[in-house]
């Protein structure tokens, strides 16, 4: 067996030669061009990052590290995270050691707790993570050895520790969190018996007696963890740590982007959009029915929640892992079937709309009504388990970076004037 700190130590060295003479081999070739339309539309398609731990090709969907998402949709949260980091799946023996490394990191300081006490009783639960996070910079192992005087060739092995013990913690505080803010009673202590996923289910205290919404919850963590590097919350955790900012600011910084409605929003205002109909068909519609308020949603500018997607132009493979798992687990629950019967029906109307370069459902359509259902009712946290599973992914990203000594991310801005004058010239 080997563990996640000696896999890295052994590849690394391999990793870095390998880019290093690539680059020195390559460094003029031109991969990438931009349009105007680029340079106002948010970058949209400009290949101008790295990143090694995932890749989301638009006729596939997310791929992690060569292995599609749906091959990983029954392993464990951790063993995502061993290969997101390493590009090796761990074997049993690996994964029990990061499991039982991480529950001996899980407990969250007393004075995190006391900070988020003290906020306003109606704080939003992604503000009170954020501040979570940030609060705990204070025991940066990263910031202390690098004060201290580090190479710059080590900097990856105390910023895998950071990302060990915020990885650690996320569950207990996500958990303790959603208690507080929902006044659920009291915090619950983790268990050093569960897994990563298992844990965090049970510390929200949902009541589970079938175990499934513990399965959830893995199949959850694992889905949302990792989706290429230019996304929003990603980006900004990358561009941030790129400064040789610790994880707990990088993380943060990230959660922060997540939060925004046109990013982590995404499944609550699904959900909302099912409850809808259900509300206004007083239960599950016809095929006719839901056809017809999908014309009148469209016709009246709106979009529809859940479908279409900025890269991929299939049914994204998350989905379809949440739809196996409800059809498994609650196929007779309203919001479940009406989320079926979405499926059936709306690429077909989209289609024919014509305007929807995407007319497939992306993850955010299903996750939704699989948490209603086991009880997990409050919209406002579902980004924090988005966050949860996220930080995987960002974590990973800022170990890969500094691994392999990567640049502070530091592009080129121009104004509107020199755009003229360069389109004109």
């Amino acid at each position: 067996m080997a563990t996640l700190k000696q896999t890295l130590a052994r590849k690394i060295p391999v990793l870095r030669d390998e880019i290093k003479a690539f680059v020195k081999a390559n460094a003029k070739t031109v991969i990438s061009e931009v349009t105007v339309a680029q340079a106002y539309g948010g970058m949209r398609g400009v290949k101008a990052l790295v990143c090694d731990t995932s890749v989301v090709p638009p006729d596939k969907g997310l791929i992690i590290r060569g292995t599609p998402i749906g091959e990983l949709k029954d392993q464990l949260p951790e063993a995502v995270f061993f290969l997101l980091v390493t590009g090796e799946l761990p074997d049993d023996a690996a994964i029990n050691d990061l499991t039982k490394d991480l529950k001996s990191r899980a407990k969250v300081p007393d004075y995190v707790w006391n900070t988020l006490e003290a906020m306003p009783k109606d704080s939003h639960p992604m503000v009170m993570f954020s501040l979570g996070i940030l609060a705990m910079e204070k025991d940066s192992v990263f910031r202390k050895k690098y004060d201290e005087g580090l190479k710059k060739t080590d900097f990856w092995d105390p910023t895998l520790e950071d990302c060990l013990n915020l990885i650690a913690k996320l569950p207990t505080l996500a958990a303790g969190i959603y208690r507080m803010r929902f006044n659920k009673g009291p915090r619950i202590e983790p268990d050093p018996k569960l897994d990563w996923a298992g844990d965090y289910a049970r510390m929200l205290g949902i009541d589970d007696p079938s175990g499934e919404f513990g399965n959830l919850m893995r199949l959850y963590l694992v889905l949302h963890t990792d989706h290429e590097g230019g996304n929003v919350s990603a980006h900004t955790c990358h561009c941030v740590g790129s400064a040789l900012s610790d994880p707990y600011y990088a993380v943060s910084a990230g959660l922060n982007g997540l939060a925004g409605p046109l990013h982590g929003l995404a499944n609550q205002m699904c959900l909302r959009w099912v409850m809808m109909v259900k509300d206004k068909f007083g239960g599950v519609p016809t095929e006719d029915q839901l056809r017809e308020f999908a014309w009148d949603t469209l016709k009246s500018g709106q979009v529809i929640p859940g479908y279409g997607h900025a890269v991929l132009r299939v049914t994204d493979p998350r989905y379809a892992a949440f739809h196996d798992f409800g059809a498994r687990v609650c196929a007779d629950d309203d919001l479940f079937q009406i989320v079926a019967k979405v499926f059936k029906v709306i690429p077909d109307v989209l289609k024919k709309h014509g305007k929807a370069k995407d007319p497939w459902p992306n993850v955010d359509a299903a996750s939704g009504c699989l948490l209603y259902h086991f009880g997990l009712t409050e919209f406002e946290y579902y980004t924090v388990l988005f966050g949860v599973s996220r930080a995987l992914g960002m974590c990973a990203q800022l170990i890969v970076s500094r691994a392999l000594g990567e640049a502070i991310e530091r592009p080129k801005s121009v104004t509107t004037e020199w755009m003229k004058q360069a389109v004109k010239g």
